[in-house]
């Protein structure tokens, strides 16, 4: 490995006790091994599983006292990474498969793909609840719809009718999985170590990072082959908080105004519905379906019965 260019990955974990550890075993079994993992705890509420994570030799593990969000967190990470020929910027729900890091550097090193800043596999979903895989597909690259939406391909398909085999080019790539140049990166940092733009602070930097990226003239390459199993943290969207859906609509509404402003009556109608109507909508659900109370002086509700 000496004579090997250098990986090192970067994983930023929240509340990640569930998924980290597998996660690690995942990278500790690759017939390629990293030379250098950070892991970044982004300040979490019950941060007491790290003390009973197994780092593996190649790992340094920082705690913040702040969540800094997962774009920072990463730049953070980043910053000491930016010496390896390659990063590899892996959520900590992503396992990858055991040739994953030999395979993808291969890809990465060959003449012809030089201008290749980022590199995908294709993420299939995973039951962390049942210890299984769920048998779909969870992304083959993100793509754009005419009117603008964003998308991840292949989402919720049948893993058996993956067919193709053939290395293709992509918009963008998953932010779970992403294989890149550290020149590239170093391209398109809007300023020294800064990957990832921190106004984001999560959801849809990936998008914007692939976007830089290609308008510096570099690719985004999916190749099938490249197999990683996928948790994906939100796959329904009632245990999505309206926070969550404010900061993705937001920012696709921000990747609207900077990318020519393709999408943006669809940006505008997606944020003035989660902005403005959602909140009323919540709030009279709450209110037709809360059981028959007692009124109170000072406002409040109270149930009748004991809980």
């Amino acid at each position: 490995m000496a004579d090997s260019p250098s990986i090192a990955v970067i994983i930023v974990a929240y509340d990640s006790a569930r998924v980290l550890q597998r996660c690690l075993d995942c990278l500790l079994a690759q017939t390629r091994r990293a030379d250098r993992i950070v892991i970044v705890d982004n300040d979490s509420p019950s941060p007491s599983y790290l003390d009973e994570i197994h780092l593996p030799a190649a790992a340094r593990l920082i705690r913040l006292p702040h969540n800094e969000g997962y774009c920072r967190a990463n730049n953070l990470a980043y910053a000491m990474a930016r010496d390896c020929r390659y990063v590899v910027f892996l959520n900590p729900d992503a396992f990858l498969s055991e040739r994953f890091l030999e395979e993808a550097l291969s890809w990465m090193e060959r003449p012809d793909n030089t201008l290749v800043g980022c590199l995908t596999g294709t993420l299939l979903g995973f039951d962390i609840e049942h210890d299984r895989p769920t048998g779909v597909i969870d992304s083959t690259g993100i793509l754009q719809k005419w009117y603008g939406r964003w998308y991840d391909r292949g989402r919720g398909t049948p893993s058996r009718h993956l067919t193709t085999t053939a290395a293709e080019e992509v918009p963008a790539a998953c932010g779970a999985l992403m294989f890149c140049k550290t020149q590239a990166l170093e391209d398109v940092s809007l300023r020294a170590g800064e990957v990832f733009d921190p106004a984001f602070f999560m959801y849809k930097e990936d998008i914007d990072l692939s976007l830089r990226m290609r308008a510096k003239g570099w690719r985004i390459l999916y190749v099938p082959g490249l197999l990683c199993h996928h948790v994906r943290g939100w796959q329904r969207r009632r245990f999505v908080t309206h926070q969550a859906r404010y900061l993705s609509v937001r920012n696709e509404l921000r990747l609207c105004l900077r990318n020519g402003g393709r999408g943006l009556p669809y940006g505008l109608a997606k944020y003035v519905y989660v902005v403005a109507i959602e909140p009323i909508l919540l709030s009279l659900h709450r209110h037709l379906t809360r059981p028959p109370g007692k009124a109170r002086n000072d406002g409040e509700w109270r149930p009748r019965y004991r809980e």
